[in-house]
């Protein structure tokens, strides 16, 4: 039996930890697949995404409008895409690609993903119509289900949660509290987020402090990281992470995490840590993430949320033309 060919989507080669480890996810999940990853920054092994501007025509995209010919579908794996609340760009970079895959016949799937918040119909719109014309759809929050459902189609909608906590291997780390706090800030964290981590510091004798920083190489992150650090003082190291491994070690050392970063939230989740959740006031996703932590669910059946909706993907994949 020849393998299932299908090309990986997602927003891939920024520099963000949560998107690469979405990857990693797919990658060792289903091995009976032969994925070509779609990158804004390729690395070996990758190509590029369709273009969609005149920057991107100079990338060699006509090499992966030839994978697409050679595959058997296309899967959108993971994350957020499909949101207007920075840039309606995005939902248009998405569409594109899913309608591009549709001119070929190849199937569409949506898997892990979650969908909005809107600010303007055109997002909306966009984001429908590819939930419209997917083969197989997951969501990985209730707001994303919901949303979904209000639209009133005749499709099924997977509810699952995040599938990077199935590569949280916690019996693998030195989950030994020690005084540490740890603060997981975003690139654009406000003021607000500022003041509750130093007031939160000061309200607690902390041995260290150490910001993590998930999308180390952006300049607005490193100067808001450095920002923060001069805040607090010489108690706090800014710790540049790269991978799921090193924020599973970072999390694993500290006894309270604070955090605006929705893989980092996962990650103290997973691991048990007291961890503050701080969404951002058009970031549902994190609403979300604290949604389930309030439900105390635990970390089995939370995969097995996961495992419901990989079942159904795999069977999918294996049947493209069912």
């Amino acid at each position: 039996m020849r393998k299932m060919r299908y090309l990986l989507i997602g927003n891939y080669g920024v520099g963000n930890i949560g998107d690469e480890a979405l990857k990693e996810y797919f990658l060792h999940s289903y091995p009976d697949v032969n994925w070509t990853i779609l990158s804004a920054h390729p690395r070996k092994g990758e190509m590029p995404r369709f273009p969609l501007g005149v920057r991107s025509l100079l990338h060699p995209w006509w090499r992966t409008l030839h994978a697409l010919y050679r595959s058997d579908g296309v899967v959108f794996g993971g994350g957020t895409l499909f949101t207007d609340i920075e840039s309606v760009y995005a939902c248009i970079l998405w569409w594109w690609h899913a309608f591009i895959a549709r001119l070929f016949k190849k199937q569409v799937h949506l898997a892990f993903q979650g969908i909005g918040p809107f600010r303007t119909s055109l997002g909306e719109w966009l984001a429908r119509s590819v939930v419209a014309s997917s083969v197989t759809v997951s969501v990985r929050d209730l707001h994303s289900f919901e949303r979904i459902k209000h639209w009133r189609m005749n499709k099924k909608i997977i509810l699952t949660f995040d599938p990077v906590i199935s590569l949280i291997n916690e019996k693998k780390v030195d989950r030994d509290p020690k005084n540490v706090f740890i603060i997981i800030p975003r690139r654009n964290s406000n003021v607000s987020f500022l003041k509750q981590a130093t007031d939160s510091f000061k309200e607690r004798q902390f041995d260290r402090v150490l910001i993590l920083s998930l999308q180390p190489d952006n300049s607005d992150e490193e100067r808001l990281c450095e920002k923060l650090r001069s805040h607090i003082g010489v108690r706090a190291t800014v710790l540049p992470i790269r991978t799921l491994r090193d924020l599973v070690l970072a999390v694993a050392s500290g006894s309270q995490v604070l955090c605006q970063r929705y893989h980092g939230a996962l990650v103290a989740l997973a691991l048990g840590k007291p961890v503050s959740i701080v969404p951002q006031e058009t970031d549902d996703k994190l609403s979300a993430l604290r949604q389930f932590a309030t439900q105390s669910l635990d970390r089995a059946t939370l995969i097995a949320l996961v495992r419901d909706a990989e079942d159904v993907l795999r069977s999918a994949l294996r049947s493209p033309g069912g």
